[in-house]
């Protein structure tokens, strides 16, 4: 493909970093990332200041990761101002995510005014979910007037790893059942059968599920009653606690919510981090395939799916019942299959690359594909 194929400028705003990438016919042609989302105004400069020492690529577009589309995104739609204000009610389900993307959304439109914006929610890869597997068991007065339903996360992740899986299985996405978990800051697993998802870790909001790097995941709900009755937390410390002191960084006495420096501490504390979030993805395996007939691969993807090779053995380990065995491999340095050779159900290991499938979603929303 020549010069003139489109371009896409990806944007990843996440609670606490900013990534750009440059992306044409699959590569990316410039990256940037910041560890601190910047305020409007310095986003707007940071946007500026990346494309002006990029090349001059003929930019079509700009998509942008949205975590939660909630009901009013389901799926990649064109920027406009209805779009951002119907956005903007979900902001509190995804308070870490949500509110930096549309300030992001906001900056790039001033900046690049004359070309389109799309929005890409992770939640769109869950839209078809079955009603089994997406209702919540709580009064049905509740679920109508909140809109309260398993959305899911992790969507652009798990799209880009699908297709990796199905290429490395010389297989097609529609006739495949795998179960797929992003491990990283934030974790889930996923049920794929026949292209679709079928079931995940996920729900409402980002903080249901396995635990993760500073949120807590799944709770017994009745002691988050209990913690707020008697005066013994307020809503705000207990907010606070469950995403930002909780998951990895709680499990071993504020230590580190990084599975590497827990790895390389082997302190008790961190032991029992690593080994709770291990036996925690590995249920969550097992529960998603029983959402399936059969299980075609496992697989892994996300930052720590990608880049930890003890964590992966640690949840392969417990998941004999299943057929998945320990990794044979541990040297990856592109996507590839872990488990030994005929293995009864391939480990399959994929980068993550949001930017590019991003890119992808970007323009086919705008009926142009790369």
């Amino acid at each position: 493909m020549g010069t003139t194929d489109p371009a896409v400028l990806t944007v990843n705003a996440g609670s606490s970093s900013l990534q750009l990438h440059l992306v044409r016919d699959g590569q990316v042609l410039r990256t940037e990332h910041s560890e601190r989302s910047p305020d409007p105004g310095a986003a707007e400069r940071a946007i500026a200041d990346f494309l002006d020492a990029a090349p001059d690529t003929g930019l079509a577009a700009v998509g942008h990761r949205l975590v939660h589309g909630g009901e009013a995104v389901r799926r990649p739609a064109v920027v406009d101002d209805g779009v951002l204000e119907a956005v903007g009610e979900y902001a509190d389900l995804a308070p870490l995510h949500v509110p930096p993307a549309l300030a992001l959304v906001k900056a790039a439109r001033r900046r690049l005014p004359g070309i389109p914006h799309v929005l890409c929610p992770d939640t769109a890869f869950h839209a078809g979910l079955p009603d089994s597997a997406a209702t919540y068991a709580l009064p049905a007065e509740w679920r109508s007037r909140y809109g309260l339903r398993r959305y899911g996360f992790h969507g652009l992740s798990y799209a880009w790893a699908l297709e990796r899986a199905a290429e490395m299985l010389d297989r097609p996405a529609r006739t495949l059942q795998v179960v797929l978990t992003h491990l990283g800051g934030g974790s889930s697993v996923c049920a794929v059968r026949e292209g679709r998802s079928v079931d995940t870790s996920m729900g409402f909001t980002p903080l249901e599920g396995v635990p993760m790097s500073r949120r807590s995941g799944s709770v017994d709900p009745g002691m988050l009653l209990w913690l707020l009755s008697d005066s013994r937390l307020t809503l705000d410390e207990l907010r606070d606690g469950l995403e930002r002191r909780s998951g990895l960084l709680g499990l071993s006495d504020g230590k580190s919510g990084d599975t590497r420096e827990l790895v390389a501490s082997g302190d008790p504390a961190a032991v029992l981090a690593l080994e709770v979030f291990e036996h925690r993805v590995s249920r969550e395996i097992a529960a998603a395939a029983t959402s399936l007939d059969r299980l075609d691969a496992l697989v892994f993807t996300g930052e720590i799916g990608w880049d930890q090779p003890e964590v992966r053995e640690g949840v392969c380990r417990r998941l004999s019942l299943l057929g998945v065995g320990p990794p044979a491999r541990t040297d990856l340095d592109a996507d590839g299959t872990v488990s030994a050779p005929g293995a009864a159900v391939p480990v399959l290991v994929v980068r993550p690359r949001e930017e590019l499938q991003l890119a992808r979603e970007t323009l086919g929303a705008l009926g142009r594909h790369p």
